[in-house]
């Protein structure tokens, strides 16, 4: 079976926009990204910037991943939940800033039906999975700060590789849901996308079908799936702060403050934004607001991670001296 005809025997491709008064209809190929169009002033400026940003988070989440494979010392768990992040911050920014970037150089802002709806899952995908994992690495200092004589046999290889493979499970049927869904949309207002990348609200917008299940789905499996893991952030850096104050050395207790505080700041950063995003009320639905809450976690989150999860991290930097 060839692969593109499976594709879109699923996905109901194409779908049509109707002119109902003279009984045409025209077929939807391909939707128009406006991107950052609605700053036109600041476009170029903000295009320069991007592609900068994109370009360290490449660089700093691929040697995050060398050093991790290089040195045998650092093949630990919370070293292995390290090495997904970073791939995971690779795979998500490489999802909306490519595509973007190459419209505004080539001055195309088209992408075909079935890419977005493929941009769709695979961004819903490494979002969720970004999420999670940033739960499981809170979990991981919980059990190491707080249960330390259990940390081996709790956080073991095979546990870990297991914990892995399910968040990868939960988050592709999470992101297939959202574009089976998408896909038995009929599209007649508009094919004009005012985001730089195909994302849930903006395609919502242009929809003339009932979304009341979309929204649905937004609300509760996305919400739980959002919720969920901050909740469990919370607890276990509440739990870890706790027993941090029960350290009788100063210079202890300050380092793993700090430590903490800048871990939470990247966690209220990518919460605090993509929360504002999908969980407003769709009458407040802003197209240069949302654009920019969205390159706050799409591009400023993954590009912070290296640097606070390993620069300020010993055994990373000697590591790196060692590899080099």
């Amino acid at each position: 079976v060839d692969i593109s005809d499976l594709y879109n025997l699923i996905f109901s491709f194409p779908r049509f926009v109707g002119k109902m008064e003279t009984g045409n209809l025209t077929v939807i190929k391909e939707f128009v990204l406006l991107g950052l169009s609605g700053l036109a002033e600041q476009q170029q400026f903000l295009s320069v910037l991007l592609l900068c940003m994109y370009l360290i988070t490449i660089s700093g989440n691929m040697l995050i991943i060398l050093v991790v494979g290089f040195d045998f010392h650092l093949h630990l768990p919370m070293y292995f939940f390290l090495s997904n992040l970073a791939f995971v911050d690779i795979c998500f920014t490489s999802t909306t800033i490519p595509q973007m970037i190459v419209n505004i150089l080539t001055d195309t802002q088209t992408i075909s039906f079935v890419g977005c709806l493929s941009q769709l899952f695979f961004f819903i995908s490494f979002v969720n999975m970004d999420s999670l994992l940033l739960c499981v690495m809170a979990y991981d200092r919980y059990v190491a700060i707080c249960r330390p004589l259990h940390y081996t046999a709790i956080m073991n290889l095979h546990f870990c590789v297991q914990l892995v493979a399910g968040l990868w499970i939960v988050t592709y049927l999470h992101a297939l849901l959202h574009a089976l869904l998408m896909s038995h949309l009929y599209f007649c207002a508009s094919n004009i996308i005012h985001h730089f990348f195909c994302d849930l609200n903006p395609l919502l917008e242009l929809s003339c079908s009932d979304i009341s299940l979309n929204v649905m789905v937004i609300f509760t499996v996305g919400g739980l799936l959002a919720l969920t893991p901050f909740i469990c952030i919370l607890i276990s850096y509440g739990l870890i702060f706790s027993t941090i104050l029960t350290i009788t050395s100063t210079q202890g207790k300050q380092r793993a403050f700090s430590t903490c505080c800048c871990h939470l700041s990247v966690v209220v950063l990518f919460y605090g934004t993509a929360s504002a995003v999908y969980f407003s009320p769709s009458s407040s639905f802003i197209p240069e607001s949302d654009t920019l809450l969205a390159i706050m976690y799409t591009v400023v989150t993954p590009m912070l991670n290296p640097f606070i999860y390993s620069l300020r991290n010993s055994d990373m930097k000697r590591a790196l001296q060692k590899m080099l």
